[in-house]
């Protein structure tokens, strides 16, 4: 190109062969390296294609003169490429099509994984017991879905202060019970809105403040609960029930549904101390994000612990307490499962074991919770871990919801030093038999994209498991790995082959190969690559999904599961302790810590280990933009009666995202990050917001076509909900933004309904 350009501003005809022989080139070279697949032409030849079609017009004034017409020639076929490229940026690439058979009917011929409330409510997270986010209500269709409209907006007024060190968006779902909409902000408040006008009936105050919140978490959603003690009519005979988030007061709260009025019997003056029994707790180390599940009148609650700070923090301890009046009734800790009340004077419960920090799932039938387990806070360094922790984190464990007794475990990843604990929620389906017959499952998605299929009375898988090699390569003699993994082949995996040289991207060839450098630069042998000290090494899929904390939806009467999930990659190096603190790399309880420093989402000191943890996005840092290409997120449908795909395309556009951060505004649909979940309605639609363009979309279950849109005035990170009230079907969604997302902060609560 240099040589190029030089006989090119001495007017020689020369210069334009040596670009056409670049041009050629490139063009061979892009076919034979990737073929046709469309993104990985646009770094390749896109400024290549601008620079001919300029070319062109030059050629008359080179050497003794172009032909006019050859000249306008090249310049028209550049721009007829460039346009056609253009054309092939708005065409949703990687769509699978669905099949002509749908099958329509559900798994089993007699359904035992019920549960019972009005088809008019969503009285749960999930909207059930069992997690579906399935609603039997039909009013909107595909057919009609076009006409929805903003039927009413709610602000909760919870906006992070300007210069606050931690965004907080809401990403909570929703609940609608009876004659409420119940929904907790980033203060963890408690707000009942009317469902029919989105006017506030009431507002529980739980004395969060600004000034108390350090870390960016965010309530995801409360608790109903209905009492066997409390008369109807009573007050607290309904209540919701959450925890809170704030720094040095963590607590369970209790309200009436009607009043907002806390329930005195609950605790101490309707609270509950989460803080007893855990010792020492720097403000912001936990949080309570989750809402609680409440299996056979127990509350379940969990914790995150934040990541990548020390060995030792607070405990990951599972407790249930009485829905009724909020004592303890017994305690899971790890090291110590038969201690199953309060440590004694003196103790606490056992620091820096595997927290779980996604939403549980309670089988009322069978009295056990689900409990998606993470591991301890060293993330990246498992040599320090008890027997006891390696044999629970990135689980599945079942507990005894009336003891606290652990019944069964699954590991979805052994060994974790990935950070691959599972974000999400069990979903609870019937799974059929030889004979068709009902067995009560459940499906547990992970940050891997691999869905695991379990019997959730013995743990077992229902579909077929592999123990497949793992890389070996490791720099660390004193942390060696487990030579095998598990992989769900017997269902699809929600995610893309390992990555390669040849697929790094960029905008320009730069971008491309400073992304082509960055990865030889790296230590990569595919997915469980070991973490390295000497050199970057790539984790692909990334800490962020495959699935997160958005789960899953699944509607049972047709036997079809639909997912999200993330196509990012992530560049990550041990530090030893000596550089940790070169960089200035604290602990978040150390005085000294600085956020600046942290060392990216889940990156951090890991003190009281060898090494600290550096984690960054594999990306550009000039521009911003991923070095892998495209899509980087997607959303998949899968025909349960098969295990197969049904249809899976990219989710998300362009148009609030861009290089140096900068909002394209082209509905381009590439395929975007994403956080939140769907939920899928009898009337044949999945809705779903989550991804960083901020457009809540409708999906035609069959076919996998969008069929409607809009725009959230902030991030949609959160999982929308539906209900009715008044014979009218609303589609609710929190806008709150999200903090590692990077989308707009807002305080929204949108309801849309069709025109009456």
């Amino acid at each position: 190109m240099v040589a190029s350009g030089i006989f090119l501003q001495k007017r020689r005809i020369e210069g334009a062969w040596i670009f056409a022989g670049v041009f050629f080139l490139t063009l061979i070279w892009t076919i034979w390296e990737r073929g046709f697949v469309y993104w990985a032409w646009i770094p390749r030849l896109d400024v290549l294609v601008v620079l001919a079609f300029v070319l062109g017009f030059q050629l008359p004034k080179l050497g003794r003169g172009v032909n006019p017409v050859v000249a306008r020639s090249v310049s028209g076929a550049s721009a007829a490429l460039f346009g056609l490229g253009a054309i092939s940026a708005f065409y949703p690439h990687y769509v699978t099509p669905p099949p002509a058979d749908f099958q329509g009917k559900p798994l089993v011929d007699t359904a035992e994984t019920v549960t019972i409330q009005p088809d008019s409510d969503w009285d749960t997270y999930g909207r059930d017991k069992n997690a579906t986010r399935f609603s039997p209500l039909k009013q909107i269709t595909p057919a009609n879905v076009g006409q929805l409209r903003e039927a009413w907006v709610y602000r909760t007024g919870a906006l992070t202060p300007v210069g606050h060190a931690n965004a907080r968006g809401a990403e909570t779902t929703p609940l609608k019970v009876g004659n409420g909409v119940y929904v907790c902000t980033p203060l963890d408040d408690i707000i009942k809105i009317d469902p029919a006008t989105g006017k506030q009936i009431w507002r529980h105050n739980s004395g969060t403040e600004w000034k108390n919140t350090r870390y960016a978490a965010s309530c995801r959603g409360v608790t109903h609960y209905v009492s066997t003690v409390v008369p109807v009519g009573e007050p607290c005979h309904e209540r919701i029930i959450t925890g809170t988030l704030d720094d040095g007061r963590w607590r369970l709260l209790a309200v009436d549904t009607e009043t907002g009025q806390s329930c005195k019997e609950f605790g101490q003056n309707g609270e509950v101390n989460l803080l007893e029994g855990m010792g020492h707790v720097a403000p912001g180390m936990v949080d309570e994000a989750a809402p609680p599940p409440i299996v056979n009148g127990v509350i379940v609650t969990n914790q995150e612990v934040m990541d990548g700070q020390r060995r030792y923090p607070p405990s990951g301890v599972i407790r249930g307490y009485s829905a009724e009046d909020g004592q303890l009734l017994w305690a899971w800790d790890v090291k110590r499962p038969d201690r199953k009340g309060l440590p004694p004077a003196g103790e606490t419960y056992s620091r820096g074991t595997p927290n779980s920090w996604a939403v549980m799932t309670g089988d009322e039938k069978l009295g056990l919770v689900y409990v998606p387990t993470g591991n301890t806070a060293v993330d990246y360094y498992s040599a320090t871990r008890s027997p006891e922790e390696l044999a629970i984190s990135s689980s599945v464990v079942a507990l005894d919801v009336k003891t606290g007794t652990v019944r069964w475990v699954y590991q979805t990843v052994h060994k974790d030093v990935w950070d691959y604990d599972i974000g999400s929620q069990a979903t609870l389906l019937d799974f059929p038999d030889a004979n068709g017959k009902a067995i009560p499952g459940l499906v547990i998605p992970t940050k891997r994209g691999q869905l695991f299929v379990l019997n959730r009375v013995t743990g077992q898988p229902l579909t077929r498991v592999e123990e497949k090699p793992a890389p070996q390569y490791l720099e660390i003699p004193e942390d060696p790995h487990s030579k095998t993994q598990p992989w769900s082949v017997g269902m699809p995996r929600l995610g893309m082959p390992d990555l390669t040289e040849a697929k790094m991207w960029g905008l320009t060839p730069l971008d491309q190969i400073f992304c082509r450098i960055k990865f030889r630069r790296a230590h990569y042998e595919g997915e469980f690559t070991a973490p390295t000290i000497k050199e970057p090494w790539i984790e692909f899929p990334g800490n962020n999904g495959g699935v997160d904390w958005g789960s899953l939806a699944y509607d049972p009467t047709n036997g079809v599961l639909v997912s999200n999930w993330n196509v990012v990659a992530m560049y990550n190096q041990l530090l030893p302790r000596a550089e940790a603190d070169r960089r200035g790399l604290k602990a978040f309880d150390d005085p000294n810590y600085s956020p600046a420093v942290r060392g990216g989402e889940g990156g951090g000191a890991q003190a009281d280990s060898p090494y600290a943890i550096a984690v960054d996005v594999l990306q550009n840092p000039f521009t911003g933009v991923l070095c892998n290409e495209p899509p980087y997120g997607m959303i998949t449908a899968i025909d349960m009666h098969t295990q197969k795909v049904l249809w899976e395309r990219p989710l998300g556009t362009a148009r609030a995202n861009g290089p140096f951060g900068l909002k394209t505004y082209a509905p381009v649909e590439f395929g975007v990050p994403s956080n939140g979940g769907p939920m899928i309605t009898a009337g044949g639609l999945v809705f779903i917001a989550a991804a960083t363009d901020n457009l809540i979309r409708a999906i035609d279950i069959k076919t996998g076509k969008i069929v409607w849109h809009a725009i959230l005035p902030a991030g949609g990170q959160a999982t929308p909900m539906t209900y009715e009230v008044n014979g009218q079907q609303y589609v609710a969604i929190v806008a709150g933004g999200h903090h590692y997302m990077n989308t707009h902060d807002g305080d929204y609560v949108i309801a849309y309904a069709l025109p009456k």
